[in-house]
């Protein structure tokens, strides 16, 4: 029983390192941690990727968490640590990136792919209509057999 509290400690110990790493910065104002706050929930972790820098453990994100503290410290409006942080590295830093000719693909690939499947599945159905419909009806040839065969069946009786 010991073996098992002790595997479990130890396994809590790994997996909740991440949870024990609280950032702490101190602001001039409430108005400042808020606007932090906010551009860390806003800005995406490059290591994890699917994570906002609030939520990553990752080594960069906390870096990252440091520049931005740093320039919100130094009275830095959002959009100068946005652009600050883009022109480093790219948009894909931004959660919600904007919409220009590099990120068209990113904007309206899901709505292609949602018409491109619609349209498949369109041409399946109708193609599956038209070959069952085509299956159920008898050329005059086919007919005349089958009206044989009923006949001759009848006869065996």
């Amino acid at each position: 029983m010991k073996q098992i509290f002790l595997i479990l400690a130890v396994g809590m110990f790994f997996l909740g390192g991440n949870a024990l790493a609280i950032d702490a910065y101190d602001f001039k104002n409430p108005e400042d941690a808020e606007r932090y706050k906010k551009l860390s929930e806003e800005l995406r972790c490059l290591v994890c990727q699917n994570q906002n820098l609030a939520d990553s453990g990752a080594g960069l994100a906390k870096d990252l968490k440091d520049e931005v503290y740093a320039m919100v410290y130094k009275g830095q409006s959002n959009q100068e640590v946005k652009d600050f942080l883009v022109q480093r590295y790219g948009d894909f830093v931004l959660y919600d990136p904007p919409m220009k000719s590099t990120t068209w693909l990113l904007w309206l690939g899901p709505f292609i792919m949602l018409i491109g499947g619609v349209f498949i599945l369109l041409k399946i159905v109708r193609r599956l209509s038209s070959a069952s419909k085509e299956s159920a009806v008898l050329n005059t040839e086919e007919q005349h057999h089958l009206d044989e065969m009923l006949k001759s069946g009848e006869e065996k009786k």
